[in-house]
């Protein structure tokens, strides 16, 4: 079953990598002879895309921990294992396809070629949202039930 979940996750990870790089913003560099140079140092795309790669990823671990929950209840431990590594699978999956399906290249001023790279992440923490989202999830939905079931049986 762990297995089956980690193959059924790597696939999401290229939607999600897709999703990624239509909706965050591309930095922009000027390449000099010193090597790349943010366009414009004041900002806030490099942590942007961060962002983004987090909730992306997230939403998807959100949704993959409740699918997890409501299609292999009856096997928690292994399909916890699956969302896990195959959390970290399609992140780092996501981390790849949106990272080459943005970049050109741009002839500028004097001051160099103007290039929009492709996107990537510099806070490495958030590759952890897709497994940490989907474990969670599956954890809270099985406390809220599984307290249920208690209740009901000590009313009994």
């Amino acid at each position: 079953m762990a297995a089956l979940t980690v193959l059924v996750l790597a696939p999401l990870g290229v939607v999600a990598g897709f999703v990624w790089s239509a909706v965050a913003p591309a930095s922009r560099f000027v390449l000099t002879d010193a090597g790349p140079m943010l366009a414009d140092p004041e900002a806030q795309t490099l942590i942007e895309a961060d962002g983004w790669f987090a909730v992306v990823t997230g939403g998807f671990g959100l949704l993959c921990g409740i699918a997890g929950y409501v299609l292999a209840r009856r096997r928690p431990v292994e399909v916890l294992v699956g969302l896990a590594g195959g959390g970290l699978l399609a992140g780092y999956i996501a981390l790849l396809v949106g990272g080459t399906a943005k970049g050109t290249i741009r002839a500028a001023a004097p001051g160099g070629l103007t290039t929009t790279t492709s996107l990537g992440v510099t806070a490495h923490g958030v590759l952890l949202a897709w497994p940490v989202l989907a474990t969670a999830v599956f954890w809270v939905i099985e406390f809220v039930f599984f307290s249920q079931e208690r209740r009901e049986v000590r009313g009994s």
